[in-house]
């Protein structure tokens, strides 16, 4: 069973050319890291408001992505471009769900 979940979070206004060029780097670089089984960012229909996909082979991988040297300041610059914290929904596979 992956370790995959969706996050909801607020950008800031006037930080979302920040936020969008962190995001996509990190789209760019994710998929090469070990366990990472998809990774992808979205705008969602509300203003400021955006999500992000992920999914790795297990909790370790995920925790592997947080403290990766080359993640870590884009984290920062993404972290600094929200308002407030952010949502994170558990997705479990249909099997899993039973």
């Amino acid at each position: 069973m992956a370790y995959s979940f969706l996050s909801r979070f607020r950008i800031k206004e006037g930080a979302e050319d920040r936020f969008i060029a962190a995001a996509r780097k990190m789209e760019q670089q994710a998929p090469e890291e070990p366990g990472v089984l998809h990774f992808q960012f979205f705008r969602l229909e509300q203003p400021q408001m955006f999500a992000v996909l992920e999914s790795f082979v297990d909790a370790d991988a995920d925790k592997a992505h947080m403290e990766y040297e080359q993640n870590k300041p884009l984290i920062a610059e993404m972290i600094e471009c929200m308002d407030g914290s952010y949502e994170r929904e558990m997705l479990l596979d249909l099997e899993a769900a039973r």
